[in-house]
């Protein structure tokens, strides 16, 4: 088929043009859509979509080396959450196992609701062998390829089995990845021989096309109900999730609480949301929360959602909010979670929301006793994390609290601390001084090992001039420590701050509470008994970090911790800081339960007595109807 006005190309160099002419604008702010691309090339990919990257140039798109598929996706869900969701990046795999890498990213970033586009490799489709180099057999359904494992963890899933089909499936990918309300990972699967197949397109398709980011208003009846809601509350509470981040609705949150005195907590997307110096900013909230936040959430008679999915962590598994006459009121762009704890919706973009709601509740504010309660509790929780920051001696060993307090000691306002899993999310909530919107970074929607380094460097590729730190523990290092070797290519100065403890210190813990007894969880060679109960393996991940090309600082004491993380923050090269932390707990204890099922039968009395503490704090969860 052709056009009067047409170009002859593949449908990879197709697609490559076709993104390279995409943008979003919100606020009369414009950003390129699909800004790079990360790629590792197999016979999958090289000839189509790897040919149209070289032919197209780094002007038109850039080309970013990766060394392992899940991590490129954590670099460009790093990359979109950094610019609010108005940028995004995109993956190309080959087929097969490159394909299947994908799945845990974009798992990530769909849960997380962040935008990135996945271009893997596909079967032919015109199979003129079959099968073919890595390819799955499915005996009874001949379409289905690995890439079908996408499906359910992509927002948008085509396979472009023809030429022409491109240009409707370009067209929705976009409109997907653009859109607050439904982005994620979008995939569309590339058949090895469609991507080097010509066709004859026409000009318009490569037109700049700028697809609105759009910032809708609450429903005037859902603003009326839920005015009278705020203003009937005795003892309102709003719980800030990432939606007030993706918006910027930071400003708007902060003018609302300002006028009307409510008090926010934050879940682990959101916190940052307000300074952690404002009165009325009380930290996290849920199992990882703080006590003043939990305090008042168990009394709270409404609960103000701010774009948040409400997971298990922030409701501490349907226990936390107690008061038998607590109602829900969620602002969010989704109404999927808009209408979660059966609450009034308020489906808008939470600034628009946020800055609608703060003119209709003129005048309004909470009562001048409730403003001091919880003031208090802020300052009682301010004293209890003065105390686990500080180290008492210099010389010794620090704890995984003082690291924090001397890397807060040490961070600006606009730096950017990056984690993911382990024991450090917890800690973190409970203790961070969030001091921007964008310092605190923390994926805890899949809570993903491995996320860190790879998010750094996204992040370090939006904003090129701010200090990216990686918080990383041993149990993630081991998991993908292979992005180092991209921070050095591309000359990032990426700091990781890499713990040692010696296992899954958090599996662990949490194991030794549910009747595990540490079960499987340490780094240690094999006891007679054939347990992992002996020495500790004589890893240096320290000098496998240097080995990949990283400068790294050794740090034995809480002196030269300090010392380390002022020298990493000064660096132009990527850095690490090596510390191995005192085991011994100094975090405060959980303010809130979580639901993690306990054996209901056990001959070992660990199990046995886990269960009772089980049932009695599953016996406080309710369901709100």
């Amino acid at each position: 088929m052709s056009h009067p006005t047409s170009i002859r190309l593949t449908v990879a160099q197709a697609l490559v043009r076709f993104l390279s002419a995409q943008y979003t604008e919100r606020d009369g702010v414009r950003h390129r859509l699909v800004a790079g691309t990360w790629g590792i090339f197999g016979h999958g990919n090289v000839a189509g979509v790897g040919q149209a990257l070289l032919e197209a140039g780094e002007d038109a798109m850039p080309y970013h080396q990766g060394r392992n598929e899940q991590a490129m996706v954590h670099a460009a869900v790093g990359y979109a959450r950094q610019l609010n969701r108005l940028s995004a990046q995109a993956v190309t795999t080959s087929i097969g196992p490159g394909a299947t890498n994908l799945v845990t990213g974009a798992a990530l970033a769909t849960i997380n609701r962040l935008p990135v586009l996945l271009l893997p490799g596909d079967y032919f489709a015109t199979r003129p062998a079959d099968p073919l180099l890595q390819q799955l057999e499915h005996p009874t359904e001949a379409d289905v390829s690995v890439n079908d494992t996408l499906r359910p963890v992509s927002r948008y899933f085509d396979r472009v089995t023809r030429p022409e089909a491109l240009i409707p499936s370009a067209l929705n990918a976009m409109r997907v990845l653009a859109d607050p309300a439904e982005t994620g990972a979008v995939t569309l699967a590339l058949p090895q021989d469609v991507q080097a197949e010509a066709f004859d397109w026409p000009e318009e398709f490569f037109a700049e096309r700028v697809w609105t980011v759009r910032r809708p208003a609450p429903d005037p009846v859902e603003l009326a109900e839920a005015v009278r809601a705020i203003r009937a509350a005795a003892r309102p509470l709003i719980v800030a999730g990432g939606g007030v981040h993706h918006s910027e609705a930071e400003e708007a949150l902060k003018v609302l609480v300002d006028a009307t005195g409510i008090p926010v907590a934050s879940t682990q997307a959101g916190k940052g949301s307000l300074r952690h110096d404002h009165p009325a900013d009380l930290g996290g909230i849920g199992h990882t929360g703080t006590a003043a936040s939990d305090d008042l959430a168990r009394t709270a008679d409404l609960v103000v959602g701010v774009g948040t999915r409400y997971t298990d962590f922030t409701t501490a598994s349907g226990t936390l909010f107690q008061n038998p006459d607590v109602r829900f009121l969620n602002l969010n762009i989704t109404a999927f979670d808009a209408h979660k704890l059966a609450a009034r919706t308020l489906v808008c973009d939470a600034r628009a929301g946020l800055e609608v709601l703060a003119t209709a509740l003129e005048g309004h504010r909470v009562d001048p006793a409730y403003e001091t309660e919880y003031r208090a509790g802020k300052e009682r929780w301010e004293q209890v994390v003065e105390a686990v920051y500080r180290a008492a001696d210099d010389s010794a060993v620090p704890t995984q609290t003082q690291l924090l307090g001397a890397l807060d000691a040490v961070v600006g306002e606009d730096d950017v601390v990056i984690n993911a899993a382990g024991s450090l999310p917890g800690d973190l909530h409970k203790l961070w001084r969030a001091r921007g919107p964008r310092q605190y970074h923390l994926e805890y929607g899949y809570s993903c090992m491995g996320y860190e380094i790879p998010a750094a460097i996204g992040v370090q590729h939006a904003a090129p001039d701010t200090p990216v730190w990686a918080l990383v523990g041993d149990g993630t290092y081991l998991m993908m420590p292979t992005e180092i070797v991209t921070a050095v290519q591309e000359g990032l100065p990426v700091n990781m701050v890499l713990i040692q403890n010696h296992g899954y210190a958090s599996i662990g813990g949490l194991s030794e509470t549910v009747g595990g007894e540490r079960f499987g969880t340490a780094y240690r060679h094999r006891a007679a008994d054939g347990t992992f109960t002996g020495a500790p393996l004589p890893v240096d991940l320290a000098a496998n970090a240097a080995s990949l090309g990283m400068d790294v600082l050794r740090a034995k004491t809480v002196r030269e911790l300090r010392e380390a993380l002022a020298t990493a923050r000064a660096s132009d090269r990527p850095t690490c800081v090596y510390v191995e932390t005192d085991p011994t707990p100094t975090a405060p204890p959980a303010e809130a339960w979580w639901d993690v099922p306990v054996a209901e039968v056990a001959s070992r009395e660990a199990a046995s007595s886990a269960r009772e503490t089980y049932e009695r704090e599953a016996a406080t969860r309710r369901r709100h109807l």
